[in-house]
Formats: structure tokens, sequence, C-alpha cells
């Protein structure tokens, strides 16, 4: 009878540390900062609420002394939110949400994490509070916008006011109408999207534990990993730098 008692507790205490995972010897703590890459591109303009994020981890992650996700390992997440350019005022803004993490022996971690920082080359600003990733304004381009197209005109109808000796009315007019036809242009297009470029690295902020045994680490059969990621990474916003804006499609 106490030979019973004894394996009913030792087979329910064992049940009890294989649900806990910090019963597993090796735990990524929350509040790690993992490096990824991006697989495929997003940006305000092409992407929908709901559209899947693939990226690859770019840097060993390591708990109690041994790797526990080596690079290569898959990172899948969604965009939850998009919000484009005003065509006078706002910026793009971009939310993303973390799902899971595949190590290349194929475990598997579901999760929920946010972006914790983004690529530094990039002209994006992370919102870190609410882990959102918002485009550059284009205030400068619009105000130069309006001020070549005015110089344009200006140049041009004084051209044409010199033919008929009246230069000055003629630079007015002209000044006068370019002005406008920049002012238009600038009403007419969006300001700057917001992009993650395939290749560009940001980093995932752990909101949770990730607890591994050492079977589930255990790489040495895993295929060797295959850089998808691979690519020009970020480009900045192409902003206006001619006398007209083109017109949206």
């Amino acid at each position: 009878m106490k030979f019973r008692t004894f394996l009913f507790i030792t087979l329910a205490a064992s049940a009890l540390m294989a649900e806990d995972p910090a019963a597993s010897p090796f735990t990524v703590q929350p509040g790690t900062r993992i490096p990824l890459s991006m697989i495929n591109s997003v940006n305000t303009k092409n992407s929908a609420e709901g559209d899947r994020v693939y990226l690859q981890t770019v840097f060993p992650i390591l708990a109690n002394g041994k790797i526990v996700i080596p690079p290569g390992s898959y990172v899948e997440g969604t965009v939850t939110e998009v919000k484009r350019p005003g065509r006078v005022k706002g910026k793009g803004e971009l939310f993303l949400r973390f799902d899971s993490l595949t190590l290349p022996n194929g475990v598997t971690r579901d999760f929920r994490s946010r972006v914790g920082a983004i690529d530094g080359r990039a002209d994006e600003k992370l919102m870190r509070t609410e882990g959102k990733i918002q485009s550059e304004g284009n205030k400068a381009g619009d105000v130069q916008t309006v001020g070549v197209a005015a110089a344009s005109g200006a140049s041009l109808g004084a051209i044409i006011g010199a033919s008929s000796s009246r230069a000055g009315l003629g630079a007015g007019i002209g000044g006068a109408a370019g002005a406008a036809a920049g002012l238009m242009g600038v009403l007419l297009t969006r300001g700057p999207e917001a992009t993650l470029p395939k290749g560009s690295t940001i980093e995932m902020l752990l909101d949770r534990p990730l607890s591994f045994s050492e079977q589930e680490i255990d790489f040495r059969s895993s295929p060797p990993a295959t850089n998808f990621s691979d690519g020009s990474g970020p480009a900045a916003n192409q902003k206006n730098s001619g006398a007209w804006r083109r017109f949206p499609l």
C-alpha cells in the first residue's frame, strides 16, 4: 500500500514537472531581444491586416550556457493593423505581432511578442510603447515641391513675357501658376509609406518565457540553415527632389 502511494506521488510530480515550463533546464526569459531578418517585405501600400510576415533569427540565443535558438530559426508573424499616410498630413503606420518560433530541428513554440527595435538604416520610427512602426513625414519635400514649381513657372513666364516686353508680369503669372500646380501635386500625393523591406533587421521582444528540454535543443541531425532573408536591406524613402510630384495611380 505504501509503495503504491509513493508511486502515485512520484508519477504526479513527474507530470507536474512536464507541464511546468520552469522545470525545463533551458529557458529564454521574458524581455530577451531576438534579432530577426525579414524574409518577405511588408509596407502600408501593399500589405493588409492579417497578412503573414516571415523572418529568420540572425544571432544565437543562449540559456544555461547552451544555444537554444540558433541562427536560421524561423519566426512567423502577422500584420495586425495598417494605416496609409494621408495626402495632406499623417504618416504611414504598421503594427506587427510575432506568433511562433520553429527551430531547425522542427521544435515549435507558439507565443505573442512584439517589435522591440527596427533597423537603424531605415527612415521609419518605432513607437516602443505601442509597437507601432511609423513612416517619416515629408513636410520639407512638400515645401520644396511648391517652391521649385513656382520658380520654374516664374522663369517660363519671364521668357514668354519678354517676347511681349512684359517680363515682370509674365514672371508673376508664371510663378503663381507654378505654385498652384505644385500645391495640387502635394494635395493629391500621399506621404512616404512605412516599409520593412526584405533583408532588414528588427528585434523581437519576448513577453513570456520559452522553455526547452535537453532533447529539444539537439541540433546534430538538423539540416544546415538556409538564408532566405538575404537582400539589399532597407532603402530610404524616395522623397521628392524635382519640380513636380507624380500623381498617384
